[in-house]
């Protein structure tokens, strides 16, 4: 079938030169990571047209699962999935914000300003989806629930994170952004002694999806950033979770960037940025290891004012039946070895895939220049 290009408006053809708009657009996910295994991972390379939507119910039209083949999808200027009627409720918000994404799609910003607000991704039981050059302001629920018992005072719960990976494979998350600003934790009301948390994960990957890579974000001012494995009790994790992080930047986010549990899962080259007295988002920590955890760590630069230790940076969940695993080899923990959370366990498998790691003391620079959404061409 010829491959042709529908060009709905003068920013698509500015957004991607012509020569580079078939090899961007229709880009594979890069051979060093997990997406890049078993057949590896190229969202809608192969549709016949590229679609340009600027509009939420465009945008309903474009993802429609009922249409043939594969499809790529660029979205011009920032959606806002409410379409300027305010969420009614959380069962509301369910509907209308949701936007669901079919398997062979590539969903796509057209230069540095394209993205959401109030939307949540869901990527839910397909296979290959690229989601690139997006700026995703982190969904606030607009009923989170009360739960007495969530830890020993209790804790706010909401439901919906920027983008959702839920028993899905072949998955390639690429250059975006995502950040809770404006609607910061600060500016929310504090309800049973506690700020009324209306934010989930910025983006959560679990239900045993595999083959994942998450390159190049830029998360921050987020408090639950990236969770791998929802739960101790999903057994039917084991064997999946496989996931690569690479060249992303965590900054000022209180906690999970990532917290795993089950998986094997890569992380090199990401710079983490946070502050143990930030007034807002107070780091906690950085990289969970949780109930079976299998986590493989190379040359991550982590800039944690006020961290004591490698303890602040790598948390440990203990789980009576197995605590997981966390090995490092080259990172830095404010321009030091990590020290002795490098192992922490034995992960007991080794990385498929050829990858070369920058140096750590590189990775500041490298990942503030390319991370984020509006930096494709940095690369």
């Amino acid at each position: 079938m010829k491959k042709h290009v529908l060009v709905l408006s003068m920013a698509a053809v500015l957004a991607w030169p012509a020569a580079a708009a078939p090899m961007q657009l229709r880009q594979a996910a890069p051979a060093d990571g997990w997406a890049a295994m078993a057949g590896g991972t190229r969202g809608g390379a192969d549709a016949a047209a590229i679609v340009t939507v600027t509009d939420a119910a465009g945008l309903r039209r474009a993802l429609d699962p009922a249409l043939p083949g594969g499809r790529i999808v660029q979205v011009q200027g920032t959606i806002d999935m409410s379409e300027g009627r305010a969420f009614a409720s959380t069962a509301d918000q369910a509907r209308r914000g949701e936007v669901r994404i079919p398997s062979h799609t590539t969903l796509v910003g057209i230069g540095a300003d394209a993205g959401f607000v109030n939307a949540h991704l869901l990527v839910s039981r397909v296979s290959q989806v690229i989601i690139r050059n997006l700026n995703l302001r982190n969904p606030c629920d607009v009923a989170p629930k009360w739960v007495p018992d969530d830890g020993p005072e209790g804790g706010w719960n909401a439901e919906f994170d920027a983008i959702s990976v839920v028993g899905a494979r072949h998955v390639w998350v690429d250059h975006n952004s995502f950040t809770d600003a404006p609607l910061t934790d600060d500016t929310l009301p504090v309800e049973h002694g506690k700020v009324k948390q209306c934010h989930d994960g910025a983006l959560d990957i679990r239900d045993a999806s595999d083959y994942v890579t998450v390159s190049y974000n830029h998360f921050a001012l987020h408090a639950k950033t990236m969770l791998i494995g929802a739960s101790d009790k999903a057994s039917g994790d084991a064997g999946h979770l496989r996931v690569t992080i690479s060249n992303n930047l965590f900054e000022h986010v209180a906690s999970r960037a990532p917290r795993v549990r089950f998986g094997q899962v890569h992380l090199f080259n990401n710079y983490h940025v946070g502050d143990r007295r930030h007034p807002v988002y107070r780091h906690g920590y950085s990289v969970g290891v949780a109930k079976a955890a299998r986590i493989v760590s190379h040359a991550n630069a982590f800039e944690i004012a006020g961290a004591r230790d490698c303890r602040n940076a790598i948390g440990v969940f203990p789980s009576a039946a197995d605590a997981g695993a966390f090995s490092d080899q080259g990172s830095l923990l404010n321009g030091a070895p990590l020290g002795a959370c490098s192992a922490i366990g034995d992960p007991a498998w080794t990385v498929p895939y050829a990858f070369v790691p920058l140096p750590a003391a590189d990775v500041p620079a490298h990942v503030r220049a390319r991370a984020g959404a509006g930096k494709v061409a940095a690369n």
